[in-house]
This record gives C-alpha cells, structure tokens and sequence, in this order.
C-alpha cells in the first residue's frame, strides 16, 4: 500500500460506523473481534490484517468498490514526495479532548510504516492513557509537556525530544503555557 492508504481506510471506517450509527461493540461483535482491536484500527494505533480489515467492512454493511472508491494513492515511483500545507489532513483520535492532529506525511517502506504528525495539545487537553503498535518519537516545537510512559513521567520543554516502544501505555499533559506543539513520528512495523 501506498503513502497513507492505511490512514485513509481506519478514517473511512471510523466515518461510516459513526454516519451508520454503529457502535464500537456492535461493528466489534459483528466481525468477530474486539471493541478494543476495532478502536486501535480507527484511531490508527494499528494496522489490521487483510481478513480483519474485510470483516468489518462487511459488519458495515456497504459495498467494497463503494468503501474504496474514495481512498487515493499517489503515483509509485516517485522518489521526491511534497506535501503542501493545504494538503495536511486533519483527524481525531479515540476520546482525546483539546488534542489536534495534522498528518504531514506517510510512507511505506517494505514492512515499515512511518507517519508523521503535527500534535497541538490545548491547555487541559485530556485522554484517557492509550497504546500504539508502533514505536513513536516526539519533538517539542512549542510549549512544555509532561509525557507519561508506563509509570515514569518525563517533562519535556521546547526542543526537546523523546522516543519510546508505544506499546507501552502512555499520554502526554500540556503543562506550562498555553498550549503545546508537538512534531509526532509514529514507525510501525507490519511484519510483526
């Protein structure tokens, strides 16, 4: 798959279980998996396999040619990808409250997947603590942030990075300013 093929297939669910009213629990029953599994494929922390990704097309209920037909790929082959600010594509995660998300970039390469992302954290922003099948770095563009990971809690001020495996239950707090700007780049691994 091709840029962010796979970012555009967890939103496309998301969009339609929600326009169809559908429940996490409900779509989750219905395909066979868990509720849990079913958030982490909407909410990007995962990239489900072929027969899980079907089964919960089907538990919608619509069309594949009708489910695909808006997911776009650029041309392979390019070795110079530019994205234009426009071009940045908003989106929501699971139950984060003041948290923005803006996809800069995302690329596969051969089992690997890199997503880049811009990360605004308003002041009081909330969520509850999440795990992401993935391993994540974090740059602080603007702000100071206190990020969570398991149970030890770091503060990171602008310029200051971190990495860690995102398996690890973790969250970050705005603490300080204002809000918090956060370049995010997630690396998932679809071999595992």
């Amino acid at each position: 798959m091709q840029e962010d093929i796979l970012f555009q297939i967890s939103n496309k669910l998301k969009e339609v279980r929600k326009n169809k009213g559908v429940t996490l629990q409900n779509i989750a029953d219905e395909a066979g998996v868990t509720k849990s599994l079913v958030s982490q494929i909407e909410n990007s922390r995962t990239i489900p396999s072929l027969p899980v990704m079907l089964g919960l097309i089907k538990a919608l209920d619509i069309d594949l040619n009708v489910f695909f037909k808006d997911i776009i790929s650029t041309a392979p082959g390019d070795n110079v990808l530019i994205r234009k600010r426009e071009d940045y594509q908003p989106f929501t995660k699971e139950n984060a409250k003041g948290f923005s998300y803006q996809r800069i970039f995302s690329k596969r390469f051969k089992d690997n997947h890199i997503d880049v992302v811009l990360l605004r954290l308003e002041k009081g922003a909330r969520r509850p603590m999440v795990r992401t099948n993935a391993y994540e770095f974090k740059y602080v563009l603007e702000g100071s942030v206190e990020y969570t990971v398991g149970k030890n809690k770091y503060v990171l001020n602008q310029g200051d990075s971190m990495f860690f495996d995102a398996n690890e239950l973790h969250n970050p707090k705005c603490i300080g300013g204002d809000e918090v700007l956060l370049l995010v780049i997630y690396f998932f691994n679809e071999a595992n």
